[in-house]
C-alpha cells in the first residue's frame, strides 16, 4: 500500500472514494453531509487550505482522508475506505501516516468529530489512542439534531 498527499487535481478521486464510503449513511437521519459534496467542492477545498491523503493498493485508490491544520492541531474528516477493502487495516494505516506527518510538523494533537450513532468509528479511533474530550449536539437547519463526540490524540512532540 502506498499513501500519497493529494494534489489539487485529485478532487474527483477523493470525492469518488468518499461517496462510496459514506453511502452507508444515506439512510441516517439526516444523511451525512458528505453525500451532498461534489467533486468540484472537494477540488475547491483542496485549492484553499484543505489537504488530503489517498491510499492506493497497486494503482487502485482504496481510501482517503481530508484534513487541515489550525492552532498547532490537525483536524481530519471524511476518513473513507471503500466498502470492499474494509477490514484490512487501511484506515489505521492512513491515520498512522497522518500521525507521523503531524509529529514531523510539530503539531500537538490530531482531532476529529464523530457521530455518536457511529460506534464502530468511535471504537476504531479509541483503539489507536484517541479519547473523547467533548460532546455536543449539532443543530441542522431542518430541525434535526445530531449528537457528536469530539476525539483527540495528543502527540509526542519530537524535539
Amino acid at each position: 500500500m502506498v499513501i500519497n498527499f493529494a494534489n489539487t487535481t485529485d478532487g474527483r478521486i477523493i470525492h469518488d472514494l468518499m461517496i462510496q464510503a459514506f453511502m452507508e449513511y444515506n439512510h441516517e437521519i439526516p444523511p451525512s453531509s458528505a453525500l451532498e459534496e461534489t467533486a468540484q467542492s472537494v477540488s475547491d477545498a483542496l485549492e484553499e487550505e484543505e489537504e488530503g491523503l489517498i491510499a492506493y493498493e497497486g494503482n487502485k485508490p482504496v481510501g482517503m482522508v481530508r484534513f487541515h491544520i489550525k492552532n498547532k492541531n490537525l483536524y481530519f474528516y471524511r476518513l473513507s475506505v471503500i466498502p470492499e477493502e474494509r477490514g484490512k487495516g487501511i484506515a489505521k494505516k492512513i491515520l498512522t501516516f497522518l500521525e507521523n506527518y503531524a509529529n514531523k510538523e510539530g503539531l500537538s494533537s490530531i482531532r476529529c468529530k464523530v457521530r455518536m450513532n457511529a460506534p464502530k468509528n468511535i471504537k476504531l479511533y479509541s483503539s489507536i489512542g484517541y479519547d473523547v474530550y467533548d460532546e455536543e449536539v449539532v443543530h441542522k437547519p431542518n430541525g434535526i439534531n445530531i449528537k457528536v463526540v469530539s476525539m483527540k490524540k495528543d502527540l509526542l512532540l519530537l524535539q
